[in-house]
């Protein structure tokens, strides 16, 4: 699901809302914030219409989509995704941990430049049939950390 900044006249005030972030000079700068869908579905108690997610929990969405899309999901754009559900079946040793690793570093680095730093830890569980993949990235245009955690699990 594709995310952009929400700039411009047309919007409501919710979609041009912005903070104040504090630089390393001291002086407080305007970020402007992202908006994204959310894919719960979760309505508005009174205005039964879907809540959007707004600034840093936008950037989250959008990498968690990323990373549990896989290649041919999105019409006109197969190279979209992560793929990672292909690897879990695959014998559970170190190798397979650096393609999980490199795969979503990859995503990532390609598709989302709104992130920085991106570290990836993978680890294994339950007689290696899961994986827990964590992601820790810094959000560009705030300079905060965030963390995104997926857990992959074998059905069979």
């Amino acid at each position: 699901m594709a995310t952009y900044p929400t700039t411009g006249s047309s919007q409501t005030y919710a979609d041009r809302a912005s903070t104040n972030v504090s630089g390393s000079t001291g002086s407080s700068i305007e970020v402007s914030r992202y908006s994204d869908l959310n894919l719960q579905m979760i309505p508005h108690p009174q205005k039964k219409d879907i809540i959007p997610l707004n600034g840093d929990l936008a950037v989250k969405n959008a990498v968690r989509n990323l990373l549990l899309t896989n290649f041919y999901e999105r019409p006109f754009n197969s190279a979209l995704g992560s793929n990672l559900r292909s690897l879990l079946f695959e014998p559970a040793d170190t190798i397979t941990k650096l393609a999980l690793e490199n795969g979503v570093k990859a995503v990532l680095e390609n598709h989302e430049p709104r992130i920085d730093n991106i570290n990836v830890i993978v680890n294994s569980y339950q007689n290696d049939a899961e994986y827990r993949i964590t992601v820790v990235f810094s959000i560009k245009a705030t300079d905060q950390v965030a963390d995104v955690e997926i857990n992959l699990r074998r059905l069979r």
